[in-house]
């Protein structure tokens, strides 16, 4: 799961709050809109009919990874890229992509590296994943498939690549949605020690810490994972076949790897490579996003799903949603909210 950096990592005590606390939940206040940005959505944020899978998918060579990913809509459409965080993957978007593809966009959905069908191309490659690197494979990505400007969104680890490629490569955004808001990542500020309550939200990071940890995740990754989903969307009730579905992609030879060097390296307990500092130190200034974008909330961010810690940093054509009743997997949870938000901040970029 994701986190917003300096000032701290205060969601998380929102987040915990939610999680482990039924008070939390409905502490939402009203959706805030600010500049010229789309009006807050219309659409219902209810599942509808519920898609299985993307059927066939496809692999393409994309800069160190060789990527799993779904392409749905016309092929001339204008492209979206959509973007899972962990632990999920694709099918946080089985519902969106369709109704993206009906509007008359192409939908790209990738396998982030260490899930599904997404390998490294080289056995010698450092199984990095900090932010930086996360972010160059979908640049890498829009590159194979030859895609000049995409609108990018995402949630969790997805919403913070989608914040990390409109600030540092805006020339490839169209416009952006991003649940949570602000997620790039300051590794000075996430040494800071928060409030007990909130530290508690963060027990699954110490635990990755330890080597028990990563021995503990690699062993009991399914059982994990499904806690995890449990915690972070109390009110989503969903089946074993639909857990299941995305429990495969963490079953990559790459995952654990992935998992634990990605919350290592957030808390400085795991270095990144030399060759992506500069990059790092860029996003460690809290680089503004002036390209179109509309923030979405949900419960998961409790009493700061408002949006008001971070809507400074969005300095183009911006609007905030707040999506009730609602846990961390947004995309998946309200399909029709979500895709409706890329198609007003598509708009608001014409």
């Amino acid at each position: 799961m994701s986190e917003p950096t300096n000032p701290g990592r205060r969601r998380f005590l929102a987040s915990a709050t939610t999680a482990f606390t039924a008070s939390s939940l409905g502490l939402l206040s009203s959706a805030r809109a600010r500049s010229s940005g789309p009006a807050p959505a219309s659409a219902p944020s209810g599942k509808g009919p519920s898609q299985t899978s993307f059927g066939s998918l496809k692999q393409i060579d994309a800069g160190l990874v060789n990527v799993g990913y779904a392409d749905v809509g016309p092929a001339g459409g204008r492209p979206v890229l959509l973007l899972h965080g962990w632990p999920y993957d694709i099918h946080s978007y089985v519902d969106v992509a369709p109704l993206l593809a009906t509007a008359g966009y192409r939908v790209i959905v990738p396998f982030l590296r260490g899930f599904g069908s997404t390998r490294f191309l080289s056995a010698e490659t450092v199984r990095n994943a900090q932010q930086s690197v996360v972010a160059l494979d979908m640049i890498e990505l829009l590159n194979s498939l030859k895609i000049e400007k995409a609108i990018v969104a995402g949630f969790d680890w997805g919403a913070r690549t989608t914040n990390i490629i409109s600030a540092l490569w805006p020339e490839r955004c169209i416009a952006t949605v991003a649940v949570s808001g602000y997620l790039i990542t300051s590794l000075e500020a996430n040494l800071q020690p928060l409030p007990p309550v909130a530290e508690y939200g963060w027990w699954y990071q110490y635990y990755f810490a330890t080597d028990r940890g990563q021995r503990g995740y690699d062993k009991n990754r399914h059982d994990f994972n499904k806690l995890i989903w449990k915690l972070a969307s109390p009110r989503w009730h969903f089946d074993d076949a639909t857990y299941d579905r995305t429990a495969a992609s963490f079953e990559n030879p790459d995952h654990v790897a992935i998992v634990i060097h990605n919350y290592r390296w957030r808390l400085s307990l795991a270095k990144g490579e030399p060759r992506y500092d500069d990059l790092e130190k860029k996003l460690f200034a809290r680089p503004t996003i002036s390209v179109p974008t509309i923030t979405i909330a949900s419960d998961f961010d409790g009493p700061l799903a408002d949006g008001k810690a971070y809507a400074s940093m969005f300095t183009g054509p911006y609007s905030h949603r707040i999506l009730k009743g609602i846990g961390h997997n947004v995309p998946q949870e309200a399909p029709k909210a979500f895709a409706q938000a890329v198609i007003d901040v598509a708009r608001s970029s014409s």
